[in-house]
């Protein structure tokens, strides 16, 4: 999905061709390496670099964790890929960047996925900052919803409750 300002790159050669023609944007040479990481976030959207690395090895088989961790810095830095950091896990890579969307994460498998904007536009969220504070502009707010996923809820036995009604704006 592709927005003024959202990136979701998906695997293929037309992604291929846009991650070619953002890296040129950004100064840097197209490797098979930069290629071979995008793919495979692309392909596991929240995949650790351990994961990462598993998947790019089919391609490139002599590709050290420390390679793809300085690729995934790289890539991080320029925008192209977005880093999360959940509670009691490793960092995780994602190709949608720029949205602010958020993410839901069941604390019992630990399944990541998306949600998009809480309510209107980035930052989402209105915070009450104090009288005093210093900051002038907020940007973006991250939220991390934490709950049971319907798979472990099942296996648990607990009845879902029902998904609550979108907010109107």
């Amino acid at each position: 999905m592709t927005t003024d300002t959202t990136t979701e790159w998906t695997s293929g050669p037309t992604a291929e061709h846009q991650w070619e023609q953002q890296l040129h944007s950004h100064d840097r040479r197209v490797t098979k390496q930069r290629l071979a990481v995008l793919a495979a976030v692309a392909r596991s959207p929240h995949a650790t670099a351990e994961a990462v690395t598993d998947v790019v090895r089919a391609e490139l088989a002599n590709i050290t964790l420390q390679s793809v961790y300085v690729v995934l810095a790289d890539l991080t830095g320029l925008g192209m890929l977005r880093r999360i950091e959940p509670p009691n896990s490793a960092a995780r890579y994602e190709t949608r960047t720029g949205d602010n969307h958020h993410h839901a994460i069941c604390t019992g498998c630990g399944r990541i996925e998306d949600v998009d904007c809480a309510v209107g536009h980035a930052p989402c969220l209105t915070p009450g900052l104090d009288a005093g504070a210093t900051i002038g502009r907020i940007v973006i707010a991250d939220v991390l919803y934490q709950g049971t996923c319907s798979d472990c809820a099942a296996k648990a036995g607990l009845v879902e409750a029902p998904a609550p009604a979108p907010a109107s704006h």
